[in-house]
């Protein structure tokens, strides 16, 4: 009697569960990813070779424009129960005589990227809806000799939070009296140790030498 011969099938691979994990993570990351918010001024940093990243927190940057203007950007703490931002905000508005709402605060807090508004017109910035209504006034922050704004920007970040460290963001063709101010201001109060923030300059690799 001749054996019975079951039908052989290929195997299938059901990527159903597979594409519809996908769909969730994709919508997942979408609903919660921010996007990055562009500086108010376009730098061109110059190159080194230091790999030494800058630190996450307890750091305000200086942003110093091609024509001169300086920005500042501060992290809000290690830790979201610090909010230093805000507290940095009621600092300088002690000292101008200005009082910033709990709802002011929380945009000064939550906004992304580095400011340059002189203090006076900051109510009116924190107002603006979006970018457009924004940067105008984004003029630099003010650091002559009759109004040093900068300076009282960091005071008060050293005093709300003593651990933080200064970086130094330039563009390649800024003018040296510009970079030279903020480090005076930095002196002044007590800051010698600061960061400069530059891009990674490419290794040339020379093949005759590694074969010798």
């Amino acid at each position: 009697m001749p054996k019975i011969k079951l039908p052989t099938k290929s195997p299938r691979i059901d990527m159903t569960p597979m594409v519809d994990t996908f769909a969730v993570i994709l919508t997942f990351l979408m609903l919660t990813a921010t996007m990055r918010q562009t500086e108010p001024a376009t730098v061109d940093t110059p190159f080194s070779i230091s790999e030494k990243p800058t630190p996450d927190f307890n750091t305000m940057t200086f942003l110093i424009a091609a024509d001169g203007k300086v920005f500042m950007n501060m992290d809000n703490g290690p830790d979201t129960l610090y909010k230093f931002r805000p507290k940095i905000l009621d600092e300088m508005g002690k000292r101008y005589g200005l009082e910033f709402s709990d709802a002011e605060k929380r945009e000064f807090e939550k906004f992304p990227s580095s400011m340059g508004v002189p203090i006076m017109q900051m109510k009116q910035f924190l107002a603006g809806k979006n970018s457009k209504e924004r940067d105008p006034f984004q003029l630099g922050i003010p650091s002559d000799s009759l109004d040093n704004q900068l300076a009282m920007w960091i005071l008060c970040a050293r005093q709300v939070n003593p651990n933080i460290q200064a970086s130094i963001k330039g563009d390649s063709k800024t003018p040296f009296p510009a970079v030279k101010k903020v480090l005076d201001n930095l002196q002044d109060k007590k800051i010698n140790r600061f960061m400069l923030v530059t891009s990674l300059e490419a290794a040339e690799i020379n093949l005759e030498e590694i074969q010798q």
